[in-house]
C-alpha cells in the first residue's frame, strides 16, 4: 500500500516564484505562468504539470503565509532557514528555492517507494 504523496508550495500571495526574472532565460520549465512571475501563477502551473505526470498520486497545496505562519511552518523555517517560496514534499524541504519543475519532479521520484 502507498502512502498519498504531499507537495506543498509555501510563500505570500503577492511573491514571485523564484528570485530569477521569469524571462525568455527561464529554466523553470513552465510557459503557462510567463511572464508573470507569480507565485500563484506558477502554482497553478506546476499542479497542472504534476497532475499530468503523476495523475492523483500527488496533491498540491498551496499555504499562503500572509494570514499567518502555521506551527509547523514555523518548526520547519526555525530548522532548516529554507527560502520563500518553500518547497516542502512530504514535510520535507526541497532546497530548490523557487517552483522549478525538473528539480520538483526528480525529488517526487526519487522518493522512497513506501512514500509514493
Amino acid at each position: 500500500m502507498t502512502i498519498p504523496v504531499l507537495l506543498e508550495i509555501v510563500g505570500y500571495k503577492n511573491s514571485e516564484c523564484s528570485p530569477f526574472p521569469c524571462d525568455e532565460n527561464r529554466t523553470c520549465g513552465f510557459s503557462s505562468c510567463a511572464p508573470s512571475g507569480s507565485l500563484l501563477n506558477a502554482f497553478e502551473a506546476l499542479k497542472n504539470e504534476v497532475f499530468k505526470e503523476f495523475g492523483e498520486k500527488v496533491s498540491v497545496q498551496l499555504t499562503l503565509l500572509d494570514d499567518g505562519v502555521p506551527d509547523y511552518i514555523k518548526q520547519i523555517y526555525e530548522r532548516d532557514h529554507p527560502a520563500i517560496p518553500m518547497i516542502l514534499l512530504q514535510g520535507r524541504v526541497i532546497p530548490v528555492g523557487r517552483i522549478s519543475w525538473i528539480p520538483i519532479r526528480d525529488a517526487i521520484i526519487s522518493l522512497p517507494e513506501m512514500e509514493r
